[in-house]
Formats: structure tokens, sequence, C-alpha cells
């Protein structure tokens, strides 16, 4: 019977299985080896595309002569730096003493293509090859990986997605940047004054600087807009009052009057006084029209994949989605929390059985092991696999971010940032075996009455809204309080309670029938208050004290910071702030979890885009709006989220075998080639120039 040799991706890795396994042996140069086994690794990728001047030496000067370049048979060839490695990796994986090769790479579409490549360029023939499919590296996830995986020939429509995957990048960076270089380059240079300009164009990449660029100029051509609302001042008594929000009704003397702005507010001041001055004609009482009550739910938040735990440290730490991968990558290969480049937000089935065990191993950490024991104690763990944050369709490679329960003695040596991220994880796991946050929610409709000024002595009736929330259990929320969050105006209640929108006077009018979403009295209130509310009911009359005019502004739209560009770019461009939507949207977004980091790192580097590390948010360059222009008049679809998307999603359907690598190929060759041909046909220059005039007078620089 032959050895069998275990491929990790990576050497760290590689110590971990050779470990699990008990091949112990002297670690030689790219290898560990006993009786029982071969241990050995990739270093990342050891094998890459080939350059198209290998296809032929021409091909080396730029020329529109060599385009479209459509390779029919692909080139690939080892890594210079990596070559030493390779040749181990070769010879072993051919040794005529092993007969079974256990692929070890990381579980997802990358993985399986480093490894692909290694085979192909090795020559390897004849062996027996099983895939290793695991979600941490814990020493019983990688016995149990071993022991189930399956033939390697399983996963070869995920293979073609890789390959394609990589063939398309290629096909379109190398036909686009020098089409559009070669086109206009110069022109860019000439007017920037610099050295001939390169474009550097991609499928994913060039549409977040679309993306950028686009919000970018939303916000310049906003125009700010003031609003007027009418607020009244209710006394319930000589020690409380509240304040109602009045809002059009179709009894109103304004309904569907062209003075409003939206439902609750006017154009013009100049109206709001009027409304103020008829209402003090009629008088100071109030009716209360009607009373709701009800209690108000609120469930933990789903579990985190990459794209939202990228979010959430861009939010508390000011770091950007490479620095978050990077250290939850540490996290997964100190073997403390679970495979990180997931697009999932819940939990297997199989995993749900066995979640004991995580919340176990939790009791080490002192920042959630009190809530551990209780849910232990109470068994709230055993249902879990009832709930929303269990669902095996909504898992194509693997589950939600979670803290495996062990590696606690290489998280203490890490950095203090590392343990915020990794109690950050924890925090959001351990919120799911936790009732709702429950709210008592109040809300009152008031009435006056307005006489007509006109002799048809026709009478109307002005409304007012109240609405007030009190907590009345916290449910999940005691979990949320973070430890690195000290002083509770630093933010702890707005981590605590993100899905609470109070209307503030930079927001739009509230536009609701509900009496409940007013939203004007959302703050604390005493027990003496909340009775005093508690008692008042329909009819009753009350005192409008005061009336107020409160000047509110429409705000422009956000820019995009670093977390936030990631949620957009998983949405398909769509900053969709609704977590189940968001989810609705899945298998259509730019990029994937494993390389939407590294695509904004390359645009910060080639200086299209700018971050702003204090505050991470995003700037389109002088420099990267020219390079938007360009692509806009010459290849417009780049720019186009919903398309790069699909092409995404079709690279799903090639993985899930509902279309052949055939025919996606044929689509894809089919689209570089007419887009670089009509680019070689074209002539921008008088259009771009205007563009290019536009565009610069937003970076005039002041003397």
């Amino acid at each position: 019977m032959g050895k069998s040799v275990y491929i990790a991706e990576k050497p760290s890795v590689a110590r971990e299985f050779a470990k699990a396994l008990g091949i112990s042996g002297k670690q030689t140069d790219g290898y560990i080896e006993n009786d029982k086994g071969i241990v050995t690794w990739c270093v990342g990728h050891l094998v890459t595309m080939s350059y198209p001047e290998v296809y032929d030496p021409a091909l080396k000067r730029w020329s529109f002569s060599t385009l479209p370049f459509l390779p029919k048979e692909w080139k690939y060839e080892v890594i210079d730096n990596v070559k030493k490695q390779f040749g181990i990796v070769k010879k072993i994986l051919n040794r005529s003493d092993v007969d079974t090769i256990y692929v070890c790479t990381d579980s997802g579409r990358e993985g399986e293509y480093i490894y692909r490549l290694v085979e192909q360029m090795a020559g390897v023939k004849g062996k027996n090859r099983k895939r290793v499919w695991i979600d941490s590296q814990t020493e019983e996830e990688i016995l149990k990986g071993i022991k189930t995986a399956k033939d390697l020939s399983e996963y070869d429509h995920l293979s073609d997605a890789a390959y394609l995957r990589a063939k398309e990048d290629y096909l379109m960076g190398i036909n686009f940047s020098r089409v559009l270089t070669l086109r206009y380059g110069n022109h860019i240079s000439n007017y920037l004054r610099n050295d001939k300009s390169v474009l550097s164009v991609g499928r994913v990449m060039t549409c977040v600087l679309g993306m950028v660029v686009r919000r970018e100029r939303e916000i310049r051509s906003f125009v700010e807009t003031s609003f007027y609302r009418v607020i009244a001042g209710v006394k319930c008594s000589d020690s409380f009052g509240f304040d109602a929000e009045w809002r059009v009704n179709n009894k109103s003397k304004y309904f569907e009057s062209p003075y409003l702005y939206k439902e609750n507010g006017f154009k013009k001041e100049e109206h709001a006084k009027e409304l103020i001055r008829l209402l003090k004609q009629a008088g100071n009482e109030m009716t209360v029209e009607s009373v709701e009550k009800k209690v108000e739910k609120k469930n933990p938040p789903l579990l985190y994949n990459l794209a939202e735990l990228q979010n959430e440290c861009s939010k508390l730490f000011k770091i950007s989605p490479d620095e978050t991968l990077k250290i939850v990558q540490e996290l997964y290969e100190k073997k403390a929390v679970t495979y990180p480049r997931t697009d999932a937000r819940v939990l297997s089935s199989a995993v749900a059985k066995e979640i004991d065990k995580n919340l176990n191993g939790l009791l080490h950490f002192n920042y959630v092991a009190d809530f551990c024991k209780e849910i232990l104690e109470n068994g709230s763990y055993k249902e879990i696999a009832k709930t929303r944050y269990v669902n095996d369709k909504q898992i194509t490679d693997h589950y939600a971010i979670i803290p495996t329960g062990q590696g606690f003695n290489q998280l203490k040596n890490m950095s203090p940032l590392h343990i915020k991220v990794y109690e950050v994880i924890a925090r959001r796991f351990v919120a799911i075996f936790y009732p709702p946050a429950r709210y008592q929610k109040l809300g009152l409709k008031l009435t006056m009455p307005v006489r007509s000024e006109k002799s048809d002595g026709q009478n109307f009736e002005e409304t007012f809204f109240a609405s007030f929330k009190v907590k009345i259990d916290d449910g999940y929320l005691k979990v949320s309080k973070y430890s690195f969050i000290k002083n509770k105006n630093d933010g702890q209640e707005k981590l605590q309670d993100q899905f609470k929108k109070n209307t503030s006077d930079n927001e739009k009018p509230n536009s609701g029938n509900s009496i409940n979403e007013a939203g004007i009295n959302d703050k604390m209130l005493d027990e003496e208050s909340i009775n005093i509310l508690k008692k008042i009911k329909k009819n009753d009359k009350l005192i409008c004290s005061e009336l107020n005019i409160k000047e509110g502004k429409t705000s422009p739209p956000k820019r995009y910071n670093s977390g936030s560009i990631i949620l957009a770019m998983e949405s398909a461009g769509q900053l969709i702030e609704d977590e189940e939507l968001r989810a609705q949207m899945k298998g259509s977004g730019i990029g994937t979890s494993a390389t939407r980091a590294e695509i904004l790192k390359k645009l910060f580097h080639i200086k299209y885009l700018s971050l702003n590390k204090t505050t991470q948010i995003i700037t389109p360059t002088q420099y990267g709006e020219f390079v938007f222009e360009v692509v806009d008049v010459s290849i417009t679809h780049l720019l186009n989220p919903e398309l790069t998307a699909s092409w995404e999603k079709g690279l799903t359907y090639v993985a899930d075998g509902k279309i052949t690598s055939d025919e996606y190929m044929e689509k894809l060759e089919g689209f570089v080639s007419r887009r670089t041909i009509a680019v070689m046909n074209s002539d921008k220059h008088v259009e771009l120039k205007r563009r290019f005039d536009e565009v610069a007078k937003n970076y005039v620089k002041s003397k």
C-alpha cells in the first residue's frame, strides 16, 4: 500500500495538518514525512498565467495590430520566486510510492485553482485524488475533513469556474488596458502634463471605480433643500410634557397642497407660520383621537460573513477591509475562528447539532464566559436549528464566521486588535442564543380644529403624532456591550441598538402612516413619566402649551468608506443596509469575499482612489476620474455594477454545472472582441477634452 500526501496552501496550515495526522517526522526542505504519510505545501500561488509575449515575442510591444488577443491554447508558468518549492511539490506528487493525494488547499474557488494549476504543471497522472473540505483548522475538523474527503472530480465544475474567472480577468485586463492606453493614454498624459499614462482596466476594479466616482458626483451636484416642520409642545401634567409632530391628513387644510414638503413639512417657512397662526386662533385644546400600544421585538442580527465583518471593523476600528481580512485569516490559522472567506451569514444544520462544543470552549474567553454558561445551563442552544440562524440552503461553500472555542493559548499572544476583532465575532455568535430585545411602543394621535378664513366657514382638522419607545427587556443586547468601549457616550448605545432610526433635522421627513413612527420622543423616560403616558386614553383632552417651527435640511448621499464599499460590492452596487434584502442578492455581487479587499487595495495603489486612513472615507482622484471618463465613452459596460455582477453569477452557474465552460467562454470572447474592436475604431478625443475640463474644475489647487 502506497503513501498518502497532504498538500496545503501554505506552511502554517500544513503544520496543523501534520500535527492532527501525527506526521511528526523531520521537517525537510518543503515537506514533512514519516511512515504515516507526507505533508507538503504551496506558498499561495506557485503557478500563474503567462504574459502575451510568451505566446509571441511580438506581443510584448503594445499595438493595435495584435488586438484583440484571444489565445486558443492557454499557457502557464511557474512563478520565479517559488520555483524551488514547486520543484519539491512536483517531485512528491509524482513519487512512485505515493498513491493518494489529499488536496487540503483552502476550501473555495481560489484554493481549488491553486492546486489544479500545480497538478497541471506537475503533470500528475494515475493518482487517487481526494478533496478535503473544512470550515476550521481544529484537529477534529481536519480529521473529519480527511475522513469524509470526496473524489477530486466532484469539484471539477468549481475548478472550471476558477479557471474561467482567471481567464476573464486576464482577457479583459490585457485587451482593454492595452486598447484604451493606445487610444487615449497620451490624451490623459498631455492634459496632466506627465509621462505616458498606462490605463489599468479590470472587470471588477473598473466597476468599483465607477461606483465611487458616481457617488462623488451625486454629492457635488446635490442641492440642499430646507423644509419646515411644526412641533407642538403638549402638557400632560405640571412635571411632564412631550413633543408632537404635525402631519398632513385628508381632513387637513393642506391636504394635497403644493406647499408641502413630504407629509410633515412645508417648503417655505411662511406656510408653517400660517398653520401655527390658524391653530392658535382655534385655542390650545388637543383631543386624543387614538392610542396605539404594542410590543416591538428585535431579533439578534445574523452572523458575520466576511463583508459584514469588514464593514463592522471599519466602523469600530477604522481599519481597511484588507487589514480585517488579514486579522481574521490569522485568527483562522490559529484555530480561533472558522473559515473567513465566506458569503454565508448562517450555520449549517450539521454544525448546529454540535454547537455546544463552541459554547463550552468560549467559557475560557472571559468577555462572554458568563453568557455561554447561562446558555449551556438553560439549554437554549438545543433549539438553534429551528431558527433563522441555521439554513443549509443559504450556504454554498462555508457557513458564517464563528468562534471555534479553541486556540486560546495562541490568541492571548496576539495583538490587542486581534483580540478585539475576536470579541466582535464572539459576541455576535453568542447573541443568537438569546431572545429578542423587547420594546414597549406607545403612539398618540392628537387633533386640533382649524376654521377656514374664507366665507364658506369650512372646518378642518389638523393632526399631530407622538411616539415613545421604552426598552422592557434587554434580550440579546446585554451580550453586545463591547469591553473596549468603556464610556456609554462613546457610542455603545449606538452599537447596541443600531436598528433604532430616530428622526433628526438632517433626515428626510417621515412619510409613514403608523402613529408609532413619528420618532421625536425616543429618549429615556423615568417611571413617573411612563405611568402618566399609560393613563392617556382616547378622547382625553390635553393642552398644547406651545407651537414651534423646526427647520430641517436635506443631506447629500454619504461617501463610501472602506466598510460600506465592501457591502455595496457584495450587493451589486446597491448600498443596502437591510440585511435580509442583502441576503436575497447573494450570488450576484461584485467580486467575491476573497477578492474584494485586494481589489480596493490595488485601486489605492494605482492612485485611482484615495483613502483617508483616519476616517476610512474613499474619494476618487483626478486621474481616477479621467480613467472613468475614458471607460465611460469607450466601454461603459465595465462601469455597470449589475453587468459585472452578472459575470460573477455566470461563474456560479458554471460551478453549479448549469452551463458549460465552452458556453461561458464563447460569450466572454465575443464581448472582449467586440468592445476592443469598437475602441480601436473610435475617436472620442474632443468629447474627452470637454469632460476632462469639467472634472479638472473640482481639483483646482488653492493658492
